[in-house]
C-alpha cells in the first residue's frame, strides 16, 4: 500500500473515539451486546495496526454481519421500525471498522458517522442532547482533519484545535440559515417508535396506577401563562374522563361507544366570563390526549375538543407538542344531561361491593336525597374517620371497594376518587373519575409552571342539576397539603417522595445552589423548546416581517448575501492574516521570541549571525546563561535543520522558551 493511502494513527484513534461517542446516547435503547461489538471491532483494528492480527476474511465478516442482523431481529422481534433500523445502522457502523484499510475506507466511516449523529435527533431533541451531539460533530470533524495529516502519528491537541476553529467559523452561517431558510415540510417520514414505552396517565385507572406514576420525577409538560398564574388549588390539568367501571379499573369511553348524536360538545355559556390564556409544551406520551385546565378551547389546528370537555390530538403525541389554550375556569359544563349521558354516568356493575353500596344508600337517605349534602357527607367520612393518604397502599383483595372502605382504609388519590365515584353512582348520582395532573412547580427564572409526573392526580366530577359538572376532590379532604403545597409536602412524614430516585435534583430543593442550577437549566430547556424546536413557518414569517417589513424574494436574497458576506469576510481576513503569519514556521517564531528575551539584557543577535555562533558568543559573555541557551539552540537546530523530533521537540522548545527569563547583571 502506498504511503499516502495509509490511515494515520492519529486519525484512527479519533475515528474509534467518535464511534464510542456516537454509541453512548443510544445505549438505553439498543441491546447491551452492541457495546461488545464496538469493543471487539475496536480491539481488532488496533491489533491489526500493531501487526499482531490480520484483517478478518470474508467468511468471518459475513458471520459477524449475520450474527448482528439476527440478534437485533431477535431482540426487537422485528426489523421494521425506528429502533431496530437505528440498531442495525449502529452495528454496521461498528463492523465497518474492521474493513478500514485505506484512506477511502476511512472517508466512508467518517461520513457514515455524520449520518449516525443525525439519528439521535429522531429520538430526542433536548438541549443537553443537542449540546452533546455538537460535541460528537466536533470529534468526527477532528477525525476528518486528522485524516488529512499523513505521517501524523502523535495524538495531539492541534488537530482538535483546527477542527474547533472550522466549526466556529461555520456556526454563524448555520444560525443565520436556521432563521432565514424557508421552513418546509419533511420529504419523507420515519417509522413510528413502536418500541418506545407509553408514558404519563393511561386510559385505564386501577388501584396503584397513579401512585406508581408519582414515583417519577420526569417532566410531563411546561406551561407559560399570559398573565397571572392561577392559585395552585385551581391548577387541575384535565387529561382523561373515566366514565366506565370494568372490574376494579375505570376507563374512558371509546369513540365507537359514543353515539353519533353525543359526539358533539355542548358549548358552555362563557359570556362575560374571564379566560385564562396559556401555552403548553407537552413531552411525548405516545397517547392522544392533551392536558388543559377546565373548559378549554384551542385555536391551533390539530387540537380537537371532545364531547366530555377534553382536548385531544388526532395523532399520538410522539414528539414534543406545543399548543395554545384558553380556559374558562368558572364555566358551567353541560348543565343539562341527555338520557344516554345520564345512563352512562350512573352505570355500575350489577354485582360486587355490597357493603359499599349499602353504605352509600344509607348516607344518601340520611342526606335527604340532596346530592350536594351527600357528597359532603362522603368527604366528611374520609376526613374524620381513620382513612390514610399514602404512596404505599396495601394490595386489595377480590372485592377492592369493600376491602378499601372497610378494612385497609389506606390509599392514594385513585383509591379515594374511585371509591367516591362508586358511592355516588350507587345512589344514582351521575359521577365520574377525571385523571390528569394537579398543581405544578413555578419556575421563578422564567415564570413557567413545571408539571412533573409525580403531580399525576385523580379526582371526581359530579353532576348537579342546573349547575352541570362540578369538581370534587376527595384528596383535598383526606390530605389537603397535597392540593395546597404538592406531593412532597404531603408525603413528608411518610418519607416516600421520590423514594426510588435518591439522586434526583428535586430531592435537594432545600440546597439553594443545586435548586438554582436546576431551575436555570429548566428555563434554558423551555426557551430551547419554544424558540428552536417549535420554530415553524408561521413564526418564521412573523420574524421576517418584523425584521424586513415585507417578505419578498428580493429582500430575502439581499439578506442572504449580506449575511454571507458578514460571515465569510471575517473568515477571509483571518485566513489572510494566518497565511502571512505562517511564512515563519512555529519553531522559528519560538526562536525569535527567545532572541527578543536576550535583547532585553543587551545580548542582541547579529543580522547574519547563525544560531550556533550566537550561542557561543552568549556563553562567553554570560556563562550563567550558557546551559539554557545551548539547550534551546540544540533543540531549534534539530527541528529546523535536521527535521528531527516532530511535535514532541516543538513542545519541548515551547516549554524551554516560556521558562527562559534571563536576569540582568
Amino acid at each position: 500500500m502506498k504511503y499516502e493511502q495509509q490511515v494515520p494513527r492519529n486519525a484512527l484513534v479519533w475515528i474509534i473515539l467518535s464511534q464510542f461517542v456516537l454509541l453512548l446516547p443510544h445505549m438505553t435503547r439498543v441491546p447491551v451486546w452492541v457495546l461488545l461489538v464496538y469493543l471487539l471491532t475496536a480491539l481488532w483494528r488496533i491489533m491489526v495496526y500493531q501487526g499482531r492480527w490480520s484483517f478478518p476474511g470474508r467468511l468471518t465478516k459475513a458471520l459477524m454481519a449475520l450474527t448482528c442482523f439476527g440478534g437485533i431481529g431477535f431482540h426487537y422481534r422485528t426489523l421494521i421500525g425506528l429502533e431496530p433500523t437505528v440498531a442495525l445502522l449502529l452495528a454496521a457502523f461498528a463492523l465497518k471498522l474492521v474493513e478500514l484499510v485505506e484512506r477511502k475506507d476511512a472517508y466512508m466511516v467518517i461520513f457514515l458517522a455524520y449520518f449516525v449523529c443525525v439519528t439521535e435527533f429522531l429520538f430526542s431533541q433536548e438541549l443537553l442532547i443537542t449540546l452533546y451531539m455538537l460535541f460528537a460533530v466536533l470529534v468526527i470533524t477532528t477525525a476528518l482533519v486528522a485524516l488529512h495529516q499523513p505521517g501524523q502519528d502523535a495524538f495531539t491537541r492541534t488537530t482538535l484545535r483546527r477542527a474547533s476553529v472550522m466549526l466556529l467559523q461555520a456556526f454563524p452561517l448555520m444560525v443565520a440559515l436556521f432563521f432565514i431558510f424557508p421552513r418546509i415540510g419533511p420529504l419523507w417520514s420515519v417509522p413510528l417508535k413502536g418500541h418506545t414505552a407509553k408514558t404519563g396517565v393511561s386510559d385505564f385507572m386501577s388501584p396503584g396506577d397513579i401512585s406508581n406514576l408519582s414515583l417519577s420525577d420526569e417532566v410531563a409538560f411546561r406551561v407559560q401563562f399570559e398573565g397571572d398564574i392561577p392559585p395552585r388549588s385551581q391548577l387541575y390539568w384535565r387529561g382523561l374522563v373515566l366514565s366506565r367501571l370494568q372490574g376494579d379499573a375505570w376507563r374512558s369511553l371509546r369513540w365507537r361507544e359514543v353515539p353519533a348524536a353525543e359526539r358533539r360538545q355542548s358549548k358552555p355559556d362563557i359570556e362575560g366570563r374571564s379566560a385564562v390564556e396559556y401555552s403548553v409544551i407537552m413531552e411525548p406520551t405516545q397517547q392522544n390526549w392533551l392536558y388543559a385546565l377546565p373548559y378549554a378551547r384551542s385555536p391551533d389546528r390539530g387540537v380537537l375538543a371532545t364531547n366530555d370537555f377534553r382536548l385531544a390530538s388526532p395523532m399520538e403525541v410522539q414528539d414534543q407538542k406545543r399548543y395554545e389554550v384558553r380556559s374558562w375556569l368558572d364555566a358551567e359544563m353541560e348543565p343539562e344531561l341527555t338520557e344516554w349521558r345520564l345512563e352512562m354516568e350512573t352505570d355500575l356493575p350489577l354485582f360486587g361491593s355490597p357493603r359499599a353500596r349499602e353504605l352509600a344508600l344509607d348516607m344518601y337517605e340520611a342526606a335527604g336525597g340532596d346530592t350536594a349534602e351527600f357528597s359532603d357527607a362522603i368527604l366528611r367520612m374520609f376526613r374524620q374517620q381513620e382513612f390514610f393518604y399514602t404512596l404505599q397502599p396495601p394490595v386489595l383483595g377480590d372485592d377492592p371497594m369493600d376491602v378499601f372502605l372497610f378494612e385497609t382504609r389506606r390509599g392514594f388519590c385513585e383509591h379515594y376518587a374511585a371509591a367516591f365515584a362508586f358511592m355516588m353512582r350507587s345512589a344514582g348520582v351521575p359521577a365520574r373519575v377525571v385523571a390528569g395532573y394537579q398543581g405544578g412547580e413555578v419556575n421563578p427564572v422564567n415564570g413557567t409552571v413545571i408539571v412533573h409526573q409525580f403531580d399525576a392526580h385523580a379526582w371526581n366530577e359530579i353532576w348537579l342539576e342546573g349547575r352541570g359538572w362540578m369538581r370534587v376532590d376527595p384528596t383535598a379532604a383526606i390530605a389537603p397539603d397535597r392540593i395546597e403545597f404538592g406531593l412532597e409536602q404531603a408525603m413528608q412524614a411518610e418519607g416516600s417522595f421520590l423514594a426510588n430516585s435518591p439522586l434526583s435534583p428535586l430531592r435537594f430543593r432545600n440546597v439553594a445552589w443545586v435548586n438554582s442550577i436546576r431551575l436555570r437549566l429548566d428555563a434554558m430547556t423551555y426557551s430551547w423548546q419554544r424558540f428552536v424546536l417549535h420554530y415553524n413557518s408561521e413564526q418564521q414569517y412573523q420574524f421576517l416581517s418584523s425584521f424586513l417589513g415585507e417578505v419578498s424574494p428580493g429582500r430575502l436574497v439581499a439578506v442572504f448575501i449580506t449575511l454571507w458576506g458578514l460571515v465569510l469576510i471575517p473568515v477571509a481576513i483571518g485566513l489572510l492574516r494566518r497565511s502571512q503569519g505562517q511564512r515563519l514556521d512555529p519553531a522559528t517564531r519560538l526562536y525569535r521570541d527567545f532572541c527578543k528575551k536576550l535583547r532585553t539584557v543587551n545580548l542582541v543577535r547579529g543580522r547574519d549571525e547563525a544560531p550556533g555562533a550566537y550561542a557561543l558568543r552568549i556563553s562567553a559573555e554570560r556563562p550563567d546563561l550558557a546551559a539554557e541557551v545551548d539547550s534551546i539552540t540544540r533543540v531549534y537546530d534539530a527541528i529546523s535543520y535536521r527535521s528531527q523530533g516532530g511535535e514532541e521537540a516543538l513542545d519541548l522548545l515551547k516549554r524551554q522558551v516560556r521558562r527562559f527569563n534571563p536576569p540582568r547583571r
